[in-house]
């Protein structure tokens, strides 16, 4: 069974695209599958795409309802036993990240962990995630969709 489904949603950013995916494929953990929903960009997102057919397992290019509804679309394509929802822009800070997540072994329902956080201007912080997830900080606060793989089931 395949470990891990890596979900890519993307509408019109072709050079955020680029970073996830070359984030993705350049992983030493080969134990996923690599599915990407664009909306029907039309800035040159179909052709990077296109360009990584080998290594997508499944994409499509096509109109959508937004970003819900891609994101659902990629989960009805999904078979890994986690899912991961890394959109456009978002990137894995290096490429040891998912063998080392995996490398845990762990049966919870949720993995999750701490978020570089990149503003844009040169500068990056930490985002940290409590230890534990309660009702109380789901309510307070997030889950951060970029550090969080999911069970499927």
């Amino acid at each position: 069974m395949i470990k891990l489904s890596v979900i890519t949603i993307n509408y019109n950013n072709a050079a955020g695209l680029q970073k996830t995916i070359e984030s993705v494929t350049s992983q030493t953990f080969k134990e996923y599958e690599y599915i990407v929903i664009d909306g029907g960009s039309n800035d040159g997102s179909k052709e990077i795409i296109e360009s990584y057919v080998g290594k997508i397992t499944y994409w499509v290019s096509e109109k959508d309802k937004g970003i819900y509804h891609a994101m659902n679309k990629g989960i009805q394509q999904a078979k890994g036993a986690y899912c991961l929802f890394l959109n456009s822009g978002d990137f894995l800070c290096n490429h040891k990240v998912l063998e080392e997540i995996f490398a845990i072994n762990s049966m919870a329902d949720i993995i999750y962990g701490n978020m570089m956080i990149d503003w844009g201007n040169g500068k990056r912080t930490e985002g940290k995630m409590p230890d534990t997830i309660t009702a109380q900080q789901m309510y307070t606060d997030t889950l951060w969709h970029p550090v969080s793989f999911i069970k499927r089931t």
